[in-house]
């Protein structure tokens, strides 16, 4: 590549690098129409610690006819149900655990009104499918499978008609293949009742022609004419399986007054902490330090971008201080790459030579440590509760990202830079001692990593290995 070609090249990708760095923090009117663009950092969703939302406690007792007889194994069991159900939603930051006593305190962000997000707690109602038809409320009928069998419900559509998935549990499905099987032998019908068991709460009636041992079915019907009147029959149902009866006790709403000083205070501390790595960067690595630099910037675009894009990521405190980490390592990352071009130009390569194995030896170095917080970020979202997986999100994209950035962008960077000076070691602060000879580019292969650079040898006797000693 020609220098005119390297300088044409480096100015587009300033170009690009500029206008990201413009849609990611700068928000403006579209012109002629009435929108207006936030950017990416002013739409990225933020949790409970930094914009607020609501808290609500509810108290537990047994639900009647709940199949548990431990209250704490069935309000742990609930917590799980809660916790699915407003993941579900979108609320991934969402906080569901276990107070003293037996009270649940439920925290969702970002969110300024309760009955939005608990209205499915208001009317929950219990599924019961039974072989006949309830005509006395006061007697009702025995029901074969009820909520309690209920394993996940969810909203599907089957024929172009929408309805609910209903998954059961290995007990329920046991019941719901031993209640269909008795109603295709006695030719009778499945009465499907949403609630307690009377004439108004009856859903649906079905007939069956065979055993269904699948574990699961579909319910529909003509009340469930859309998505989201399937939605909340879905959740409605969900709320009826719970394992406790829910009473609200307290509704509040969280100022984020704290959270946006920590926020405030926390964009400081990194701009200023940014700025002086770029500047050691530079001073350390010259030329080399700048792209380090450039490829940073990248990094804190892209990561901005998929803050906002991905719906289920809502930053909080501990996703800041997974960014923070992440940030670490893509510099972490640089300093490993140079450092090894450094050493391989200290052993007498040319420079583009010592940068070609330089990418090389750190590539694994960086790879493995990388993969082993991936790893870690992956356990921690599966095992830990909703604020470890806020950190856990973030440090898996920030990682995935520093990867990405270090080994592509950098490169890419470094690649392009070369044209430009690969003759000139000190503006890219690299050094050789004395009387170490340059490495010729036929001679690369020769050279093992760890070999002793050739030194001038005046004469052929100071060279052992026979008498051919080219």
């Amino acid at each position: 590549m020609s220098k005119k070609r390297a300088r044409i090249r480096f100015t587009w990708l300033a170009i690009v690098v500029l206008i990201g760095i413009l849609l990611a923090v700068c928000p403006f009117n579209i012109p002629f129409t009435t929108y207006r663009y936030n950017g990416f950092a002013n739409s990225i969703s933020l949790g409970l610690d930094l914009s607020g939302g609501v808290s609500v406690v509810y108290d537990c007792t047994p639900a009647k006819n709940s199949n548990s007889s431990d209250i704490t194994n069935a309000i742990d069991a609930t917590c799980e149900r809660l916790e699915q159900v407003l993941y579900n939603e979108g609320y991934s930051e969402a906080s569901v655990r276990r107070q003293s006593g037996n009270r649940i305190r439920i925290e969702v962000p970002n969110v300024t009104d309760s009955s939005e997000v608990f209205s499915f707690l208001e009317d929950p109602k219990t599924l019961h499918m039974t072989l006949v038809e309830c005509t006395d409320p006061d007697n009702p009928p025995e029901d074969f499978v009820n909520g309690f069998d209920i394993d996940s419900v969810n909203v599907s559509m089957q024929e172009d008609k929408y309805g609910v998935s209903v998954k059961f549990t290995s007990e329920g499905a046991t019941k719901f293949a031993n209640l269909t099987e008795q109603a295709a032998n006695g030719e009778k019908k499945i009465y499907i009742y949403l609630g307690d068991i009377n004439a108004n709460n009856l859903f649906g009636q079905v007939t069956c022609e065979s055993k269904i041992t699948g574990g699961s079915t579909f319910i529909s019907g003509d009340s469930m004419s859309d998505y989201d009147s399937a939605k909340e029959y879905a959740y409605n149902i969900m709320s009826g399986t719970f394992q406790v009866e829910l009473t609200l006790i307290e509704n509040s709403v969280i100022s984020a007054t704290l959270g946006k000083n920590a926020l405030t205070y926390g964009i400081i501390a990194g701009a200023v902490a940014l700025v002086i790595v770029m500047l050691i960067m530079w001073l350390r690595y010259g030329d080399f330090g700048l792209l380090a630099n450039f490829a940073l910037i990248v990094y804190a675009v892209l990561m901005l971008f998929f803050l906002q894009a991905i719906p289920f990521i809502q930053l909080t405190l501990p996703g800041i201080a997974g960014i923070i980490l992440s940030l670490g390592m893509a510099v972490d990352g640089n300093v490993i790459i140079f450092e090894r071009i450094k050493e391989e130009y200290a052993k007498g390569k040319k420079i583009h030579l010592a940068v070609k194995s330089g990418f090389k030896r750190a590539f694994w170095p960086i790879f493995d440590s990388n993969i082993t917080t991936i790893i870690t970020s992956i356990v921690l979202y599966i095992l830990g509760t909703a604020s470890i997986k806020g950190f856990a999100l973030t440090l898996l994209l920030g990682i995935l990202l520093s990867m990405f950035t270090t080994l592509v962008v950098t490169r890419f960077f470094v690649k392009s830079y070369l044209p430009l000076n690969s003759t000139n070691p000190r503006k890219l602060r690299l050094h050789r001692e004395k009387g170490v000879v340059e490495i010729k580019e036929d001679e690369t292969e020769k050279v093992e990593d760890n070999a002793i650079p050739f030194t001038a040898l005046e004469t052929p006797e100071n060279v052992t290995g026979g008498e051919n000693n080219d």
